[in-house]
């Protein structure tokens, strides 16, 4: 039989995991410095590192609207991060591609968004592979 606190524990916890990520160890501010942008336009060169995006893909992935999707495009376009180039299945829509510097920027702001806070690196192999395995069952899907 399920113990009845468990639903205000993970509650708990979940909120726990939140502040230990978004507020103790939040690495936003450090990679805004890093590379003088905006988080929305770091967010959006990492996305568009990995493949080029129509605008319209980006906009969703980004979860923004054209008009902003347009003013973040802009300005990476103007620092040399992106360039947009024709679409080659549809003339009405244009691709951004990440130039190589903006690869290489991208790259820098995964290493500082992905370096683990001190206490991380001080566990144990154990205790890492256990953190592992929960991280992974939470990020399962309950389908």
């Amino acid at each position: 039989m399920p113990d009845p606190e468990t639903p205000d524990r993970a509650a708990q916890v979940w909120r726990d995991l939140l502040a230990l990520v978004h507020e103790r160890h939040d690495r936003r501010k450090e990679v805004c410095e890093a590379l003088d942008l905006s988080f929305v336009r770091i967010k959006a060169l990492r996305r568009l590192a990995g493949e080029p995006l129509t605008m319209r893909e980006l906009a969703a992935r980004l979860q923004t609207d054209a008009p902003y999707t347009t003013l973040v495009v802009d300005d990476l376009e103007k620092r040399g991060l992106v360039r947009r180039e024709p679409h080659p299945a549809d003339r009405r829509a244009k691709l951004v591609t990440a130039t190589a510097r903006g690869r290489a920027e991208a790259a820098r702001a995964e290493a500082i968004m992905t370096q683990p806070p001190p206490q991380m690196l001080a566990l144990s192999a154990a205790e890492l592979e256990t953190l592992g395995d929960i991280v992974a069952r939470l990020g399962e899907d309950s389908a």
